[in-house]
Parts: C-alpha cells; structure tokens; sequence
C-alpha cells in the first residue's frame, strides 16, 4: 500500500493475504473506467528462501519468484529510480473501507509538478529514497476492517508495457503478515491509467493488535513492481496505528 511519495500519511483506520485472482471495471464518476484488481493466492513458503544479500548480488536480474522467497523485510532499495524506462508515475492514491465508503487517505501528485518532493530542497544532497518511501498513520480501527481498496492513478511513457505486476509484503517486528501480489496488465503508450487493489484483510488476533498498536512504525512494507518479471520500482513503507490515543 504504497503511494510512492515520500509523505507522512495520518488518517483512517491489516492489510491482507489474497483470494483468488480476479480482475473486473466498474464506471468511473467521471466516466472510463475502474479496472479493480484482487491479489492471486501465493503461497510464499513454498519458494526457496533467500536473503536481501543474495537478491542485491544479483544486480538487475531479480524476478518476482525471488523477492517472493524473501523472508524479511529489506533495508535498502533493491532497484534505482533511473530502472523505471518505462517511466511510470504514480500520481493519485486512495485508500477506502469497501465496506462502508469511508475514505481513510487521499492523497495527489500537484499539476504540472516540477518533481521536487515535499520538503527537498534544490541543490541539497540527492536522497535515493525521495519518492520511494511513504509513512502512513491510522486508528487501531483499521486492524479489524475486513476489506479496503486501494486507488491507483499513474502514467506510463511511450513505451508500451505487456505485463506490468506488483507483489507487496508486510511485516511485523521482522514476520511476515500478509503478501498481495496483483497484475496490472497491458498499458499502452503515454496513457493515464486507474485500478483498486482489493484487499481482503485476515483476521489478526487480539494480541497481535495489541503489538502492533504499542510499536509504531514496526509494521513495514516493501512494494516490488515488475515489468515483464523484471524489477523496475522498489518503494518501502512503515504504519503505526495509535492514531488518536
């Protein structure tokens, strides 16, 4: 759940481990189309393990079979932001209860952005997480909803891309909670594209809602994106869920 900006987002109300794949559009409010994207099954304990050492000691070679065998959260960037030749920008996130509607975080890239992130300054050292990190902030609430969407806007330059998938892990204090892993399919060139992820949250148990409320920022993600199963976008992510205690 990655909106790829460097922010600090505070709202709203676990993230999820998937059901079986299912893609479907829904109209728009402003016309077009919603393309809404449910997580295929993974099983991630099948996959070899492997550790962030062995996947960066592959260079630009890394695959979804092999962060899909990562058994911990990583530390650094697995790619560059200069890997993404296809030039993709996110610039529009949502994050809402299907349930009821309620939207727990919004956030949109500025028209006609020069590219600075929030509180980068011009000719400061280059910061190789600026645009790639975003820490979110929600109510305990959020750990009981039971499925959330995800909106996503981005763009794509004028290179087409065939297969385009993102698989996303969360961690507690060092355990995997839950892997998405969802295929945005065929974008063609220079096009402005929006999908929901739907994420089906388990049920977490008490004591582990209790955990993850007391240490915030413990609960972290990473989100791969892949085109053509090649690693072109790595963004991290942490979460607290004390908001308003």
């Amino acid at each position: 759940m990655n909106s790829s900006r460097n922010k600090t987002a505070s709202k709203g109300q676990p993230e999820p481990d998937a059901g079986a794949e299912t893609n479907h559009r829904d109209r728009k409010s402003g016309g077009g189309m919603l393309k809404k994207l449910k997580s295929r099954r993974s099983q991630t304990d099948k996959w070899p393990a492997v550790t962030e050492k062995d996947l960066r000691a592959l260079g630009t070679g890394i695959t979804p079979d092999h962060v899909l065998g990562l058994r911990a959260v990583t530390e650094d960037y697995l790619c560059k932001p200069e890997d993404n030749v296809y030039n993709i920008d996110f610039t529009r996130f949502k994050i809402r209860d299907l349930e009821t509607g309620t939207v727990l975080f919004e956030i949109a890239k500025p028209p006609n952005s020069a590219g600075l992130v929030d509180g980068e300054d011009e000719g400061g050292d280059v910061d190789t997480s600026a645009g790639r990190f975003v820490r979110y902030q929600f109510t305990p609430a959020f750990l009981k909803l039971c499925t959330v969407g995800a909106t996503v806007e981005f763009t794509v330059g004028d290179q087409p891309i065939n297969s385009f998938r993102m698989i996303e892990r969360h961690y507690f204090q060092g355990r995997l909670l839950k892997n998405f892993d969802f295929d945005f399919g065929f974008c063609i060139p220079n096009s402005r594209n929006t999908c929901e992820h739907i994420y089906e949250f388990p049920q977490l148990p008490e004591d582990l809602i209790r955990q993850m409320v007391a240490h915030p920022y413990e609960t972290r993600s990473d989100s791969f994106y892949f085109v053509d199963n090649k690693l072109i976008m790595h963004n991290k992510a942490d979460y607290a869920y004390n908001g308003g205690l």
